[in-house]
């Protein structure tokens, strides 16, 4: 099952305003996997609500308002993942920098295990680079202030060893 033919996704055309969204991931939302949990297989509350934000291509200020929230670390997991798959790679680090050494403590995954957002935002960033390494696309995380300072050559080079460095298993 997708999230556009899930049953809670289409019960979600309700909500009309960003405000009404953050109200139901207040309400419901107890991880941020991709999956129910159980034997049922179908999306997740919080990865339907994160593509009923895709819909409403949420604002700057938005943005913002998601990742401060200060009600439920929910809220602000839903709003690094809106950035990790709907934003810039470029731009990913000037969002996600300020967060990564958060120390508010949530299970991100069903299984009740804590972690911290910090360590959670580190994650995502590992993620879209390793990705954009296996797509042979790692030259899109390139700052552009970085363009006089380093050849694409080194950029990747430094790109690979990075990666190498932090996770053994997927090299």
């Amino acid at each position: 099952m997708n999230i556009l033919s899930s049953d809670y996704f289409k019960e979600l055309y309700k909500l009309k305003t960003y405000h009404e969204v953050i109200d139901e991931i207040y309400n419901q939302v107890d991880h941020v996997e991709p999956w129910m949990t159980g034997n049922c297989r179908g999306p997740s509350t919080a990865f339907c609500l994160l593509y009923k934000f895709f819909t409403m291509k949420l604002t700057v200020k938005q943005m913002h308002g998601l990742l401060k929230h200060k009600d439920s670390p929910y809220i602000r997991a839903i709003g690094f993942l809106y950035l990790r798959y709907a934003g810039d790679p470029k731009t990913l680090w000037g969002w996600f920098e300020p967060y990564v050494k958060d120390d508010e403590e949530f299970s991100p995954g069903s299984n009740g295990r804590m972690t911290t957002m910090g360590v959670y935002v580190r994650d995502l960033l590992l993620g879209q680079a390793w990705e954009l390494w296996n797509e042979e696309r790692g030259l899109e995380l390139i700052d552009p202030l970085l363009n006089d300072l380093i050849s694409e050559d080194e950029f990747l080079e430094f790109m690979h060893i990075a990666l190498l460095c932090v996770s053994r298993r997927r090299v």
